[in-house]
C-alpha cells in the first residue's frame, strides 16, 4: 500500500489498488498461471528488443500509430532471431481498431497472443492529485476537434463513482466542461438499472476548461513545488537534477570524478519534509529547512545524554527515521541552492558572470510578467520580448510572454500582431508558423478586435492581483504567484462562498457556458455534512501553483471543504506551448 495516498479525507489507494488488480488479471492470462513476477521492464525502442531471458514480452502501451511501427520492428526483429517467445500487448487506456489495421499492415498482428486494454483513466499522483497523464489533451480539444480525451476523463469520473459513490452536485464552466458532464449523465442513463449504494465521498464535482483560464499557466509559478517543475521539471512524479550540488565531499578529496549522470528523485508527499515546504512560496521554505536543520541537529545530539540500555535502545531505534530526516534535509537544501542561483540577483564576485545574468534574466521576466498581470503596456510592443528576441532566447520564453500579453489585452493590434510575428518567424525560422497558427488557433495568441478588453473588470472583480501579499504566512492564494491568485481557482473558491451566483456577470464574460446538475442519490445516502469534498477537474491541464492555492484552501477555508485535484495533465507553461508546437519540415528532393 502507497500510505501517502490514504493521508486525507479520500483514500486514492483504494482506486489504486483496484487498478493494480486489473492489471495482475491480465499478467495470469499473459503467463498462464499465477505467477506474474515481471522480470525486467524497458523503454519501448525502435530495433532489437534488449537481451532478456523471458518466455512472455508484453508491449504496455498507448493507442498510437507511431508506436505500432516501432513494436512491429521489435517484432520482427525477434522473428528474424528464430526466438520462440510470446508477445502480448496492453493498450493504455482503451483499445484502437486502427493501431491494430496498423500492425496487421506490418505482417505482425498475428505474433499476439493477447490484445486487450487497461482502463487506466486516472493516475493517483498524491493523496489529493489524480492526473490522466495526456499530454495531448489540450491541443486535441482545441485544435483538432478530437474529443476522446473527454471520454476518457468522462469514463474516469464513472470509475470513481462506481467506488467511491454518486457525486450528487456538478458544477462546470466551459464548453469542453459541458461535453463531459452530458456523458457523465448519459452513461449514468444507460446504467439506471443498478443503483449506486455507496455513501458518495465526494459532495461536488467542478469541471473546469483549461480555456477559461488560459492566463495561469503562462505565468512563472513561485511556489517550491512549481520552481522545481518550470527550471527542471517533473515527469511523472520525478525531476532530474544537476548532480554537482548533491556530492558529499569528504575532507582530502579533490573536485575529480564529479557525476555526470543528473540526480533523479521522487517528489511527493510520502517525504515529510516535501509535504511541508513543496506549497510554500520559494521566498518562505528557506526558513523552513533552517528550523528543521536546528530540530535534526538537536536531536542526534541526544545521543550523549543517552546513558542507560533503555536509553540508548531509544535512541537507535528513531535513528533510521532521523537518517532520513537528514538525507531529505540535504537533498532540498541542494535544490533551494540550485534554484535561488537562478532566481536570485547574486551580488557575489565569486558567483561568476553566468550565474548573475541567469539571474538578472529571470527578475526581469517575473517583472514583465507582472507588468501584463496588473494591466501595465499591455497594447504595445514589450522593449523586453523586443530584446529577447534580438538576443536569440529560447523561443518557449518569447511565446509565453507574447501569449501573456495577448491574453491580459484581449487579443493585440494589428500592427503589434504582425511584429511578433514578423520578428519571431526571421529570428528562429519561417517553419514556426504553423506554430504560430496553433496558438491562434488555441486563443492564446489573438487579433484584438472592436470588442471591449474584460481583463480589467475581471481582474477587479474577482481580485486577482493583490498588492500587499504575504509570501511568508499568506492569508489568500495570490501568494503562489507573489501577487496574482490563479482565475481558476479564485472560481473554485467563489463556488463555495458565496457561489457563482454572485459573479454571474464575470462568469458571462468567461469563455464557454456555466452550469449546474443534480445527480439524484438512492434514499439513506442523503448525509448532511459540515465538512466538504469538492472534486475539481482540470480540462486540459493544471499547474503545481494552483494545485498548491487548493491545497492552501483546504487548510484554511472556514467552510472546511477540502479539494481532491484531477487532471488530464500536469502541466507548466513551457510543456504546455511544447505541446501546441509543430515544425514545418522541408519537403524531401
Amino acid at each position: 500500500m502507497a500510505a501517502h495516498l490514504s493521508y486525507g479525507r479520500v483514500n486514492l489507494n483504494v482506486l489504486r489498488e483496484a487498478a493494480r488488480k486489473e492489471l495482475r488479471e491480465f499478467l495470469d492470462r499473459c503467463a498462464g498461471s499465477k505467477e506474474h513476477e515481471v522480470e525486467k521492464m524497458f523503454t519501448l525502442k525502435p530495433g532489437s528488443l534488449p537481451p532478456a531471458d523471458v518466455k512472455n514480452i508484453i508491449f504496455f502501451v498507448r493507442p498510437k500509430l507511431e508506436i505500432m511501427d516501432i513494436i512491429a520492428g521489435n517484432v520482427k526483429s525477434e522473428v528474424k532471431q528464430r526466438s520462440h517467445r510470446d508477445f502480448h500487448i496492453l493498450f493504455v487506456p482503451r483499445r484502437s481498431l486502427l493501431c491494430e489495421q496498423r500492425l496487421e499492415e506490418q505482417g505482425v498482428l498475428g505474433s499476439f497472443i493477447n490484445i486487450d486494454q487497461y482502463i487506466l483513466d486516472l493516475i493517483p499522483y498524491d493523496g489529493d492529485l489524480l492526473s490522466m497523464e495526456s499530454e495531448s489533451a489540450f491541443r486535441e480539444c482545441y485544435l483538432e476537434n478530437d474529443q476522446t480525451s473527454l471520454y476518457h476523463a468522462a469514463k474516469g469520473l464513472m470509475t470513481l463513482q462506481a467506488l467511491y459513490g454518486t457525486i450528487p452536485q456538478i458544477y462546470g464552466k466551459g464548453e469542453c466542461a459541458r461535453h463531459v458532464a452530458n456523458m457523465m449523465l448519459r452513461m449514468k442513463r444507460e446504467f439506471a438499472g443498478s443503483q449506486n449504494q455507496i455513501l458518495p465521498v465526494f459532495d461536488t464535482l467542478l469541471l473546469l476548461d483549461r480555456n477559461v483560464d488560459l492566463l495561469t499557466p503562462l505565468a512563472t509559478q513561485l511556489t517550491y513545488e512549481g520552481l522545481i517543475d518550470e527550471i527542471y521539471g517533473i515527469t511523472n512524479g520525478y525531476a532530474k537534477l544537476p548532480p554537482e550540488k548533491f556530492i558529499q565531499k569528504k575532507q582530502g578529496e579533490g573536485g575529480k570524478d564529479l557525476p555526470t549522470e543528473p540526480k533523479k528523485l521522487q517528489l511527493n508527499s510520502a517525504e515529510e519534509l516535501y509535504a511541508e515546504i513543496r506549497d510554500k512560496n520559494f521566498n518562505a521554505v528557506g526558513a523552513v529547512l533552517s528550523k528543521k536543520a536546528k530540530i535534526i541537529s538537536a536531536a542526534f545530539e541526544e545521543r550523549h545524554n543517552a546513558k542507560t540500555v533503555g536509553e540508548i535502545k531509544q535512541f537507535v531505534s528513531q535513528l533510521p527515521h532521523m537518517q532520513a530526516a537528514r538525507s531529505s534535509l540535504a537533498n532540498h537544501t541542494s535544490i533551494a541552492e540550485l534554484i535561488k542561483d537562478i532566481t536570485k540577483f547574486a551580488t557575489y564576485l565569486n558567483y561568476g558572470l553566468s550565474r548573475i545574468v541567469a539571474s538578472e534574466a529571470f527578475f526581469d521576466n517575473l517583472t514583465v510578467e507582472q507588468e501584463f498581470m496588473t494591466g501595465v503596456d499591455t497594447d504595445k510592443v514589450n522593449t523586453y520580448i523586443e530584446d529577447c528576441i534580438a538576443q536569440k532566447d529560447p523561443l518557449i520564453k518569447i511565446l509565453r510572454l507574447v501569449c501573456m500579453q495577448s491574453v491580459c489585452n484581449n487579443g493585440l493590434k494589428q500592427k503589434v500582431l504582425d511584429y511578433y510575428k514578423r520578428e519571431i518567424l526571421q529570428t528562429y525560422g519561417y517553419e514556426h508558423i504553423l506554430t504560430l497558427n496553433n496558438l491562434e488557433k488555441a486563443g492564446l495568441l489573438k487579433l484584438q478586435t472592436n470588442a471591449r478588453n474584460n481583463y480589467p473588470t475581471i481582474r477587479k472583480t474577482l481580485k486577482l492581483w493583490m498588492d500587499d501579499v504575504n509570501e511568508q504566512n499568506p492569508n489568500d492564494i495570490s501568494y503562489v504567484y507573489s501577487g496574482y491568485a490563479p482565475l481558476s481557482v479564485r472560481l473554485a473558491q467563489i463556488l463555495v462562498r458565496p457561489g457563482w451566483r454572485s459573479i454571474e456577470e464575470v462568469l458571462k464574460m468567461l469563455p464557454g457556458p456555466h452550469f449546474e446538475e443534480r445527480q439524484q442519490l438512492p434514499s439513506g445516502l442523503h448525509k448532511k455534512r459540515e465538512n466538504r469534498t469538492t472534486l475539481i477537474f482540470f480540462l486540459g491541464g493544471v499547474t503545481y501553483a494552483e494545485i498548491a492555492a487548493l491545497r492552501f484552501l483546504s487548510q484554511v477555508e472556514e467552510g472546511g471543504t477540502e479539494y481532491i485535484i484531477a487532471s488530464t495533465k500536469l502541466i507548466n507553461g513551457t510543456s504546455w506551448i511544447k505541446s501546441l508546437m509543430d515544425k514545418l519540415e522541408a519537403p524531401p528532393f
